[in-house]
């Protein structure tokens, strides 16, 4: 039996997963809540979910933030996103975080129901487009552009200043602190022999 918990502040969609995905074979709701906070406060310790299905953008919290939250409340306890959102920034950051399955919420019911049984079997469903993100995101031949001497963390913060984020939005990005970015870029600057983010943005498409 697959142990659920829902969070999602839109009623009528949550009332919908609630019910169908309660009724199907080998699926038990056992918690339903409109924000990571109510969630936790009927969260009672007799109460083991094997994954949780919660939306991203949520009152109070935002789920992105509640993934941490459940991963240390529960470690073993699978985090799937259902949301609007299909940008990279909250993909990489939910993934980061600790979801392991990301669908958006045009996705039918049947399919959301095979995904939640996938992600129990130890799958990491997406929908289609994100997994194409995904791929695109950590695509071979944008990393065969990095310097093999970059570890895989300074190039994933060369790939966010690529698409323009700030040290402080890399920070919040890859959950480590403003420091630590500073300190891994003054590296790479180092290992790619450039002094600005301009001569390494440039140098990409030299």
């Amino acid at each position: 039996m697959i142990r659920l918990g829902i969070i999602e502040d839109d009623d009528e969609i949550r009332h919908m997963l609630d019910h169908y995905l309660g009724g199907q074979p080998g699926i038990s709701v056992l918690l339903s809540a409109p924000s990571v906070e109510s969630f936790f406060e009927q969260w009672n310790d007799p109460i083991f979910l094997d994954i949780v299905l919660s939306d991203i953008g949520l009152p109070g919290e935002s789920g992105i933030k509640g993934i941490s939250r459940i991963k240390r409340r529960a470690p073993k306890c699978g985090v799937m996103m259902l949301t609007v959102y299909d940008d990279a920034s909250r993909i990489f950051q939910a993934l980061c975080n600790g979801a392991t399955g990301y669908l958006l919420k045009q996705t039918p019911l049947p399919q959301i129901r095979e995904a939640v049984t996938s992600l129990y079997e130890g799958g990491a469903p997406m929908s289609p487009g994100i997994a194409r993100k995904v791929v695109e995101y950590f695509n071979p031949k944008n990393a065969g552009q990095l310097s093999e001497n970059l570890t895989p963390r300074e190039a994933q913060i060369v790939l966010a200043i690529e698409e323009g984020l700030t040290n402080k939005e890399v920070a919040v990005r890859m959950d480590i602190s403003l420091e630590t970015v500073k300190y891994h870029i003054k590296n790479i600057y180092e290992k790619l022999q450039v002094n600005s983010r301009h001569a390494l943005i440039s140098r990409k498409f030299r």
